[in-house]
């Protein structure tokens, strides 16, 4: 794999562990706390094959000066995974987080829910792509716990089934309409236009 797309799996994945660690935290997840320490040392295997990678491609003193601002931004989002897995090692160990950290969680401007979507909701037995509910909600699928089974990272052909356990991110008027939809209170339809291109 190149040093480019190293650095795109290393951002992708450290974004993705940021968000299940305060997952594990908020919804006090084993499970998603230990897959946040695996992928921990996924980030930092791509960080040591970056630094290989460097050194293989470092033909003079300027290319290493321009490899150099690579290695630091690879550096960086080691040390977000690194951050990640401190708060999921915090789970692991049976710590329980005070209620201050729920208002935190409530005062920021993004909000991570967990919805289970009913058999009658219109959000079983379809994708990720087909929903678009990044666009119709304003909330992004971080996590599927399918019975005992985790799906981290879903794609666009991720297919969405009934008592699905989805954790979210996105913003507050965006969870609650999802909390809907997962519920089967309300279909696709019900979003007003203006409110899917607020969202947007």
């Amino acid at each position: 794999m190149s040093i480019k797309n190293l650095l795109i799996e290393m951002k992708n994945m450290s974004e993705l562990m940021v968000d299940l660690a305060y997952s594990a935290v908020l919804f006090n997840s084993k499970d998603a706390a230990e897959e946040v320490i695996t992928l921990e040392n996924e980030v930092n295997s791509m960080n040591y094959e970056i630094k290989k990678e460097s050194l293989v491609a470092a033909r003079s003193y300027e290319d290493a000066e321009k490899l150099t601002a690579l290695l630091e931004i690879a550096e960086a989002a080691e040390s977000m995974a690194n951050a990640a897995k401190d708060l999921a090692d915090l789970v692991i160990t049976g710590f329980k987080p005070h209620p201050v950290f729920k208002m935190v969680m409530e005062e920021s401007d993004k909000s991570i829910v967990r919805v289970t979507i009913d058999e009658s909701s219109e959000l079983a037995n379809n994708t990720l792509g087909d929903l678009l509910l990044v666009n119709r909600t304003g909330m992004r699928v971080i996590a599927i716990r399918r019975g005992v089974s985790w799906i981290y990272g879903p794609d666009k052909n991720t297919m969405l089934l009934a008592n699905d356990v989805l954790i979210l991110k996105g913003t507050y008027e965006g969870a609650e309409l999802l909390e809907k939809l997962a519920s089967g209170a309300c279909s696709l339809e019900d979003i007003p236009e203006e409110l899917e291109e607020e969202l947007e």
